[in-house]
């Protein structure tokens, strides 16, 4: 408790900081709801039958009525549904059915709602790792994580991954269409490794990663999609995986979850072909503190501090980089590891793509 005595606000600026709150506390409160309604179908029922009415939706998804009413008054508070008294009935907007109810677009968010929806389950361990400095394994994390993270993620790399980061870099899509090993370390369920073996028929791919059930969730994957002969997953970490010569080593938003980012580092370094190439994906983020004090940089700082920065302390040495690490640090980690070229080779709003090369 503090003893400074605190001087009255002024009451304009009283008044501003609280709605920022009520902003804040809906769009927490609201988080769960997207999450439930996500689970439940509320938003696929809306788009196919709107304008729905809340009898409607409940029947579609076979749920109560009087709860999806609940729910459906509330989306449309937020903004997140559209309302019309004439008929009380919903719909949604082109927009707003791109991010919500469609799971193959490439703005698809419900995924990041189910990551903040594991955060405050954690949020007790969370509280204790506070107070001793230690950390939380991404193993130890609630599933919803594990889950949220590929849901999330997953839309970003179908709109980009393709079309514009493997192109951006120098000589790698050409290798990729002919015939290319790759090494997709830290890959979860396997999303980003299965998006570039579909668009790459030629090529090989391993994918990596020390949680054995998303390992385990990654292997059914490449046999719903069909493409295990030439995808295979295993339990490694960062800094043992095997094999050696690969023409691609690619790190997607893990570099900076690693306890030694440096030491993996140089383990890429070990394992790539001479003309070898590391894409590494990073959040996007500047240097300094006061470039990333905006609404994105919120996110990905709330983020980094109830997962990646656990994460990393969890493991040796615990850099905890965070995932506002910028490109100078990450640079830095890249250099340690022996690598001579490093360059950033394109972005987007929440991404930096980096190309690393012996």
């Amino acid at each position: 408790m503090t003893t400074t005595a605190i001087p009255a606000p002024e009451q304009a600026d009283l008044e501003a900081f609280l709605g920022r709150f009520v902003g804040d506390l809906g769009s927490a409160l609201a988080g769960v709801n997207i999450v439930v309604g996500d689970r439940l179908g509320l938003y696929a029922a809306v788009a196919d039958h709107q304008p729905a009415t809340a009898s409607d939706v409940a029947t579609a998804t076979g749920t109560d009525e009087r709860y999806v009413t609940e729910w459906l008054r509330g989306q449309a508070a937020g903004g997140y549904l559209e309302y019309d008294p004439s008929g009380d009935t919903y719909s949604l907007t082109p927009a707003q059915a791109a991010c919500l109810a469609d799971a193959h677009s490439p703005t698809y968010v419900p995924g990041a709602f189910q990551i903040a929806a594991s955060i405050y389950k954690d949020s007790e361990r969370l509280e204790a790792v506070f107070r001793s400095g230690a950390g939380i394994g991404w193993h130890e994390r609630h599933h919803d994580l594990f889950e949220g993270t590929e849901r999330f993620f997953r839309p970003g790399y179908v709109a980009n991954l393709v079309s514009g980061w493997i192109p951006a870099l120098d000589g790698v899509e050409a290798k990729l269409l002919s015939g290319a090993a790759v090494a997709d370390i830290g890959c979860g369920h396997g999303a980003s490794t299965l998006i570039m073996a579909e668009a790459y028929p030629r090529s090989t791919f391993v994918g990596f990663d020390y949680h054995e059930e998303s390992i385990k969730r990654a292997r059914q994957r490449a046999v719903d999609a069909g493409v295990a002969d030439r995808v295979r997953f295993e339990v490694a970490g960062a800094a043992d995986y095997p094999g050696t010569g690969y023409d691609l080593v690619a790190v997607f938003d893990a570099l900076h979850d690693m306890g030694d980012p440096a030491g993996a580092a140089r383990h890429v370094l070990s394992s790539l072909d001479s003309d070898g190439t590391w894409l590494i994906v990073e959040p996007n983020a500047g240097d300094s503190v006061p470039d990333n004090l905006n609404p994105v940089g919120r996110i990905f700082y709330s983020a980094s501090t109830m997962v990646c920065v656990p994460v990393s302390r969890a493991q040796e040495v615990g850099a905890c980089l965070g995932a506002q690490a910028g490109p100078a640090c990450i640079e830095s980690v890249v250099r340690e590891g022996g690598f001579t070229r490093f360059r950033t080779a394109t972005s987007t709003p929440f991404n930096l793509v980096y190309e690393a090369r012996p």
